[in-house]
């Protein structure tokens, strides 16, 4: 029997941004197809680099990221249906509606447009915004904002999805059906990959977590064996405890 490939294969990794010295070198880190992963660290560790990095908005000065098997700089064209990326800043057009937004993310995506009418329809009305399907989305609240930023990443029903701060600034029932709308799509085969500061949203979500600090893995596995290990209750303790307390985000 063949084995199946894992989502993200990253080897021996080299990246750094001009000016500085490298962020990543000699990175390496598998991500189990199918899985929850998350992703995590203080600001300036590296997760949002990483993400650009893996979702080929970024290119690494040495090294090989693989996305089911393809190599991102010899199948950037393929790879890029491969996964949907649903960034913490808004990636739609405020002036255009639901609809008239899933129609040209759906297109540019290469969907056909019978397939994007139908999956616009099951989405908007999963995610609770067929009410409002041809309303201008620069005056919808933030929790519909996120709503449709999770429509546009998935519409094309990516293997692979990478999460950004997806729940970032919602009140907690719309955090609630977001979290459970990808463990609906991780058990029908979506791989997840996801970072956030919602650490206790975290807990629920990922089923596999790496912390990352510098540009290195500090731990990577099983959150309840890695809680068990480092004798720590919940993920911001195990993140307090191997990061420490001090400030990350002051300016030198």
């Amino acid at each position: 029997m063949a084995t199946m490939s894992p989502a993200i294969q990253i080897n021996e990794l080299f990246f750094g941004y001009s000016g500085q010295s490298g962020l990543f070198s000699d990175f390496n880190l598998m991500i189990e197809a199918g899985s929850r992963f998350g992703l995590f660290g203080p600001n300036g560790a590296g997760k949002t680099t990483l993400m650009n990095l893996m979702t080929g908005l970024l290119t690494p000065s040495g090294g090989h990221i693989r996305l089911l098997g393809k190599e991102i700089k010899k199948h950037k064209s393929s790879v890029n249906f491969l996964f949907g990326f649903v960034p913490q800043d808004f990636s739609f057009y405020h002036e255009l509606s639901p609809v008239e937004n899933l129609a040209f993310f759906g297109a540019w995506s290469g969907l056909s447009s019978t397939v994007i009418r139908k999956r616009t329809s099951e989405l908007l009305d999963i995610l609770g915004l067929t009410a409002v399907r041809d309303k201008k989305v620069k005056d919808f609240s933030g929790g519909m904002k996120r709503r449709v930023n999770l429509a546009i990443g998935v519409i094309h029903e990516p293997p692979l999805l990478f999460l950004d701060e997806p729940t970032v600034g919602v009140d907690v029932q719309t955090r609630h059906a977001i979290i459970q709308y990808l463990k609906q799509l991780n058990a029908e085969g979506t791989t997840l990959i996801y970072t956030s500061h919602q650490l206790s949203e975290a807990e629920d979500l990922c089923d596999r977590i790496a912390l990352i600090d510098q540009g290195r893995i500090i731990v990577h596995g099983d959150p309840d064996n890695l809680l068990s290990e480092h004798g720590q209750e919940g993920l911001e303790g195990l993140f307090l405890h191997l990061t420490g307390k001090n400030y990350r985000d002051q300016s030198v």
